[in-house]
């Protein structure tokens, strides 16, 4: 009987510890710092020629050359694809957010308030925050 106890505490504690690592950790909003580095990581090769950022600071899209960088927050951490920069152009916005189709997912970024798709920054080739 107390092997039997013994071992429906230990499988409780692991069941217990299991629910406890699921829980996201908070992701602080990304800087333009953060952008860089970020980007730096998951795209190390690319040339960024300019940035822009979610206005909730949970995604960025970045031009590089002919194509679209994109991360955006998902759980504790970011998700990373790349799109044509056509297909990041002709991304539609409503209600304040941008709707981005990738491959695998449909980032919704957070315009600022009175803000167009796509930023006067992209055509300018400066960077945006």
């Amino acid at each position: 009987m107390i092997q039997l106890l013994g071992s429906a505490a230990a499988v409780g504690l692991l069941v217990a510890l299991a629910a406890w690592a699921r829980i996201p950790r908070p992701t602080p909003p990304l800087d333009a710092d953060g952008a860089r580095a970020l980007l730096a990581v998951e795209f190390p090769d690319d040339p960024v020629d300019a940035v822009w950022i979610a206005a909730d600071g949970a995604g960025l899209v970045a031009r590089s050359r002919e194509r679209a960088l994109i991360a955006w927050r998902k759980g504790d951490g970011y998700v990373a694809r790349d799109l044509p920069w056509s297909a990041a152009l002709a991304a539609k916005s409503a209600d304040g957010v941008l709707v981005l189709k990738t491959a695998d997912g449909a980032p919704r970024l957070a315009l600022k308030a009175g803000e167009a798709w796509p930023p006067p920054a992209f055509a300018a080739g400066e960077a945006a925050a």
